[in-house]
């Protein structure tokens, strides 16, 4: 499996920052050598792998971890800097976490080293956010904007709660005026970018700098705060209903992990928990799972985006045994599962299928199975069934197969009283989320359930048919 998270180096502002960008988490963690063997962390996760791996290359050892606000979509890793390696937390006082930090409020001053840190209050993505300057005598470098300023973007105000969204909406106004007055050449270092749910950038790029977001960011130039309020109401789409519960977690702090093994069950053990109430939650590929899989078994394929969906279906209240192929890394899905709050410590995940899904078959155990449908065939196979699209709301209104019955995957965890009890072919933008519906309709009692092969534009290309757009 190709590795979830990407390093690059910036030093456009003479100063060597790495950036540690978590693709499937869509955020950007950051790594300052201080020039003296000591580093800063700005907002890592609590899977520090890739940032000890990038300190370990550069002989540093990493004495501050700075958090610009109570994440939302990840466990903060600041808490374990601080166990582990002796690392002062850095955070502001208003987000009073139950743990030893340094509180921060606008305006505090901290010495790297030559070089000084300085908090400014950045409310709106959270009502304690800050943002961090990075100062060489009277002149910024740049800013880390966590979840305040984005490449091309703001991060969305409606995760504190349902009645602070408009307010918090405003204060990002005024957040981003504040940045916005820096000068031009400051770089702009933000945590949240493209393929986070806490934002919706329109490109790729993952630093910019104030003059850069000053003629091109189109919520910075926003008419006045309503227009901007307007705006950024109007991007907000779903989110991980496990965004609700990790930034108080990252509040009280993230208890400490050990080990990424994962225990190995029997097959009679696995069964004996599936009847209890466990879920199995299938992280192998899509042909896999579609050939042969456990009765119930929740799909969620091992790939960079793992986590954030295993945040969105998998139940928090239920234990969880996992299914992989036998070459799938058992750390990897322990540390994914860790960043979004699912651990073996309080037997959240409580191990996995002993020999994969051979072992289950070996022991003629019942299993199920769920056909892909290659795009060419789509509409052979539509004839007296439905073509459910589970992608985003955004997504489906982009282009959309004619006809197609529009819910969202997250809605089906929910409940699939939505989707009439008939033979129904799901579709998402390549295969992976469209496997985890049907898998939630197969565990529902949906018994004629198929999934369509790639997506909506290889059904345009084979077909030579226009999608349908809007929703």
């Amino acid at each position: 499996m190709r590795d979830s998270r990407t390093t690059t180096r910036d030093s456009t502002a003479g100063l060597d920052v790495v950036s540690l960008v978590d693709e499937g988490l869509g955020n950007s963690a950051y790594l300052v050598d201080l020039g003296d063997g000591r580093a800063l962390a700005v907002d890592a996760s609590l899977d520090l792998r890739a940032l000890r791996a990038a300190a370990g290359r550069r002989g540093l050892r990493v004495v501050y971890g700075a958090d610009t606000h109570l994440h939302a979509d990840f466990l903060s890793g600041a808490l374990r800097l601080a166990a582990e390696d002796g690392a002062t937390v850095l955070a502001s006082r208003a987000g009073n976490r139950e743990f030893p930090h340094s509180g921060i409020v606008d305006g505090d001053e901290v010495d790297l080293g030559g070089l000084t840190l300085r908090a400014l209050a950045t409310p709106g993505h959270t009502h304690e956010h800050l943002a961090f300057e990075v100062v060489d005598g009277s002149r910024v470098l740049g800013v880390f904007t966590g979840g305040s300023l984005l490449v091309g973007s703001a991060a969305r105000t409606d995760l504190v709660s349902p009645e602070r969204t408009e307010e918090l909406a405003r204060a990002q106004y005024r957040s981003l005026q504040r940045l916005a007055r820096l000068d031009d050449e400051v770089a702009v270092w933000p945590t949240h970018g493209a393929g986070s749910f806490c934002s919706a950038p329109p490109g790729t790029e993952r630093t910019s700098t104030i003059g850069t977001e000053r003629a091109t960011n189109t919520l910075l130039r926003a008419e006045n705060e309503d227009a901007f309020v307007a705006q950024l109401l109007a991007s907000l789409g779903s989110f991980p209903p496990s965004f609700l519960r990790l930034g108080e977690i990252n509040r009280r702090g993230p208890a400490p992990v050990s080990g990424d093994t994962l225990h190995a069950l029997s097959v009679g053990e696995v069964a004996r928990l599936a009847a209890e109430g466990a879920q199995l939650v299938d992280v192998r590929p899509v042909p896999d799972f579609a050939a042969g899989h456990v009765p119930g078994s929740l799909s969620i394929p091992l790939r960079p985006v793992f986590a954030t969906w295993l945040g969105w279906l998998a139940e928090v209240d239920r234990p969880i045994v996992i299914v992989r192929k036998l070459d799938q890394d058992p750390a990897e899905i322990v540390w994914q599962a860790r960043k979004v709050g699912y651990d073996q410590i309080d037997n959240q995940i409580v191990g996995e299928l002993d020999g994969g899904l051979a072992s289950w078959t070996e022991a003629a155990m019942p299993t199920g199975s769920i056909p892909l449908v290659p795009a060419e065939s789509l509409q052979e196979a539509r004839e007296g069934s439905a073509v459910l699209d589970i992608r985003q709301d955004s997504e489906f209104a982009a282009g959309h197969v004619p006809g197609a019955v529009h819910v969202e995957l997250g809605d089906l965890a929910v409940s699939t009283t939505a989707v009439p009890s008939r033979p129904t072919v799901v579709m998402c933008g390549h295969g992976e989320r469209a496997m985890s519906a049907a898998s939630l309709l197969a565990r529902a009692g949906h018994r004629e359930v198929a999934v369509l092969e790639g997506g909506p534009a290889d059904w345009a290309a084979t077909t030579g048919q226009r999608l349908e757009t809007g929703a």
